[in-house]
């Protein structure tokens, strides 16, 4: 297994290794609790997540739950960045509130480049397709991370919790990681947390959907998440082995309780008095904490929510944050087209959703597939799909059509399909995509160019 690295190019061969050594749970076992699953979940290209239950949960009870993920403007807008936009395009249709994010200031500290460079590419790379694929600009929120002072003072806030040895130790930075680019970290941290302050509705399930290589700033982001709130609400057993809920103030003074800036705090410091008044039934209550008992197992995860929400709800009243812990997806990484890893660096391992149709059908045309050697041990044989990257592109962006898709990979196995049909279904469906998806940005660009809040940035830069 490949340390993971979200700032370089991890190679994972085996995904299933995830769930052992960083605790990643297959997104499989969820599957059948999604009413209309995205084709990357029915397909296994969303391979893992961590705390989707509460998502799915928000998602099937009509409850508020909000989906966020980012973009460094470091380079041109590919298929490996499309598939971000369709999870968060995804969730914003099943009623989520959806946040997307430019990374300029981890582009411009991590990658050295420079800020009008990082808003031209944001804005006529990024955001025009992300709006061009559907994104709806009336209902979520699209912003550049140096423009939001929001984001800021919650980045600093967070940095409370967060010191140098840990962010060390998670990421590998040596002494020469210069300061710009661990506190891109802190604002990342913002970045996901950022849709459950008070400005957007306050405390909510929020999934971030992401590659693997971006699991440390998830693990990370939970870790501070957790460390935010006031009060820690756990599931016990007694001696008895019967379940009772402990209510645990943190150790920092509430009194003192850092919260939301320009919140002002209830005057009293009884919050776990004031939790106690709240709760109905047998209790307990101590100096730091609560145990709350005569719990049924059958109804023991329904009341552990009405004690978390009545918990948040005090959190709030005395300016703490109350926030869930993130959930995020983990999807597939996508092969480069000549082989191995894609690289923005090598143009023929990617197809770009800007670049010329004709030139994206010419890539697809010359790429490496699974095939066998010769048309004679293809048709013995068969090829193999599964390391091909032409049936990669059809079954992850061309083909909707699930029947379709299985029938592709079963002619590839049994040899009944040679890999020239294959490319050249692929070049063709490549090219109608991205001709269509180039007119659909021009609309995009439109629409972003009549709305009030994103027409400056275009200004911005004819200027």
């Amino acid at each position: 297994m490949a340390e993971i690295d979200p700032w370089g190019i991890a190679d994972i061969k085996d995904y299933t290794r995830l769930f052992d050594e960083f605790g990643i749970s297959p997104f499989k076992d969820l599957l059948d609790q999604i009413e209309k699953p995205h084709l990357y979940m029915r397909r296994g290209i969303i391979v893992g997540h961590r705390g989707y239950e509460e998502v799915l949960r928000a998602m099937n009870e009509g409850s508020k739950f909000a989906v966020m993920s980012g973009f460094m403007p470091s380079g041109k807008i590919h298929l490996g960045g499309k598939m971000v936009m369709d999870e968060i395009i995804w969730h914003q249709r099943m009623g989520g509130d959806a946040f997307a994010c430019i990374a300029d200031m981890e582009s411009h500290s991590v990658r050295g480049v420079p800020w009008k460079e990082c808003r031209e590419i944001g804005l006529n790379e990024y955001i025009v397709s992300l709006v061009a694929l559907g994104f709806d600009v009336e209902r979520g929120h699209i912003y550049f991370q140096s423009e939001d002072k929001r984001l800021r003072d919650l980045a600093f806030e967070l940095g409370m919790e967060v010191n140098f040895s840990e962010i060390s130790a998670i990421y590998g930075f040596q002494g020469d990681v210069h300061i710009s680019h661990m506190i891109s970290v802190l604002v990342q941290n913002a970045d996901i947390l950022q849709p459950q302050i008070r400005d957007y509705g306050g405390p909510k399930p929020v999934v971030i959907p992401v590659g693997v290589d971006q699991d440390p700033h998830i693990r990370l982001t939970r870790d501070v998440a957790s460390r935010m709130r006031m009060f820690l609400v756990e599931k016990r057993l007694d001696k008895d082995l019967k379940p009772y809920i402990s209510i645990r103030a943190k150790k920092k003074p509430l009194q003192g309780f850092r919260g939301q800036r320009g919140e002002a705090p209830l005057a009293d410091s009884g919050a776990l008095e004031e939790i106690a008044r709240r709760m109905e039934g047998q209790k307990k209550v101590y100096e730091m904490h609560i145990d709350v008992f005569g719990i049924e197992e059958s109804e023991s995860e329904s009341t552990m929510r009405t004690i978390e929400e009545i918990v948040r709800s005090v959190e709030l009243g005395y300016g703490g944050y109350g926030f869930f812990l993130p959930a995020a997806t983990y999807h597939r990484f996508m092969h480069g087209l000549t082989g191995g890893k894609m690289s923005s660096s090598v143009p023929e391992s990617y197809i770009a959703l800007t670049e010329p149709p004709e030139d994206a059908a010419k890539k697809v045309l010359q790429a490496k597939t699974g095939g066998r050697v010769t048309v004679e041990e293809q048709k013995k044989l068969g090829g193999l799909p599964e390391e091909c990257t032409i049936y990669e592109l059809l079954m992850s962006h061309l083909i909707e059509d699930d029947a379709h898709a299985k029938e592709l990979f079963e002619e590839c196995k049994s040899g009944k399909r040679l890999c020239k049909a294959c490319k050249s279904q692929a070049a063709e469906l490549m090219f109608s995509f991205l001709k269509r998806h180039q007119e659909e940005r021009e609309k995009a660009r439109e629409v972003l160019m009549q709305h009030e809040k994103y027409k400056r940035w275009f200004n911005t830069l004819i200027l």
